[in-house]
């Protein structure tokens, strides 16, 4: 592709050599009916000469090339680049720590290292994708917990309005949690919202969730969290596992796809829509799996715990419960 300050595009190339060795012009007449200079003429006539029957054919020849001296005597010896080369490879060092040991300018080790892709370490490679799914409801539960902003009006995003009061800008309003808590094997979630996440609510919010579970034939077996202070550090949750006969798993740190399904549970969901409002319905229909524990599929709607706590019980993730429902 031409540069930007081109005369001559690849036609006008052709048309500039046919003028002289076709049409039998000199380069200096060439070169003044296509208003370019002279050496302009001399330097495609050149190429034309010295390329191939094939690149004549194909007009490969009227390509650019890269300005890019084809040889270099002043650059930095072989033998030097190598040393260079090893030493960020066996240290992985800076230019600057590598100049101090091998005695080459740290600027020279920069582009010594951007020539051959050294330049930036490589990322360490993604860890594979694995899938995984218990295969009876209670052998596994995941438990998180999700913080949601509270706000007094509806935000740019309905109304297209950023404006905000000063009023508005001093008012905290505050933060809301939602605990949520999915069976691996079904994906019957229940979650609550409250207004902290500390030890005490986290552990009367599995209480009432065991209590939802049991009240579906479902015996928990394992629970899954993540390394947060409430789940790792609270004595109130260990004895009521203990208690339960639940063993208490956590995931590697730095590592949250791996309580993903819980977390993907208390993300509000534009296509589903907010829950319906709690009202009772008949009992699903129980469904048994072949080591004697039982799941139902919920309902459409929402139904409310058996101890009247405001929650949602969802097969899937159904989107967050407005709070005026969540108060009746």
């Amino acid at each position: 592709m031409a540069h930007a300050n081109a005369r001559l595009g690849p036609a006008g190339r052709r048309q500039l050599v046919a003028l002289m060795m076709e049409g039998g012009m000199t380069e200096r007449e060439a070169a003044a009916c296509l208003a370019v200079a002279p050496t302009t003429a001399h330097r495609w006539k050149q190429r034309w000469l010295q390329a191939t029957a094939t690149e004549r054919s194909s007009g490969i020849w009227t390509a650019d090339r890269s300005s890019r001296p084809h040889h270099a005597p002043s650059q930095t010896p072989v033998g030097v680049q190598r040393r260079v080369c090893a030493e960020r490879q066996r240290t992985g060092w800076g230019p600057r720590l590598i100049a101090g040991t091998t005695g080459v300018a740290h600027s020279t080790v920069h582009a010594i290292l951007r020539r051959h892709g050294l330049s930036r370490v490589p990322k360490a490679p993604r860890e594979a994708v694995v899938r995984f799914e218990w295969p009876c409801p209670g052998d596994l539960l995941q438990m998180d917990t999700k913080r949601l902003a509270r706000f007094t009006r509806p935000g740019h995003r309905v109304t297209g309005d950023r404006h905000r009061t000063g009023a508005e800008k001093r008012a905290r309003v505050g933060w809301e949690f939602c605990h949520s808590i999915i069976d691996d094997h079904s994906r019957i979630t229940y979650s609550e919202l409250h207004d902290d996440e500390r030890a005490g609510t986290v552990v009367a919010f599995l209480r009432r969730a065991l209590t939802f579970y049991a009240g579906l034939g479902i015996t928990p077996r394992r629970l899954q969290t993540d390394n947060a202070w409430t789940y790792t550090h609270n004595n109130a949750l260990a004895a009521l596992l203990a208690r339960e006969g639940i063993r208490h798993r956590t995931i590697p740190p730095r590592t949250p796809k791996r309580n993903g399904k819980s977390s993907a549970t208390s993300r509000p969901s534009r296509a589903n829509g907010p829950t319906g409002s709690a009202t009772a319905q008949a009992p699903p229909e129980q469904q048994h799996c072949h080591t004697g524990s039982s799941t139902t599929t919920a309902a459409d709607r929402t139904p409310r715990s058996a101890t009247g706590h405001p929650s949602a019980a969802l097969p899937t993730s159904q989107g967050r419960t407005p709070r005026r429902q969540l108060r009746r």
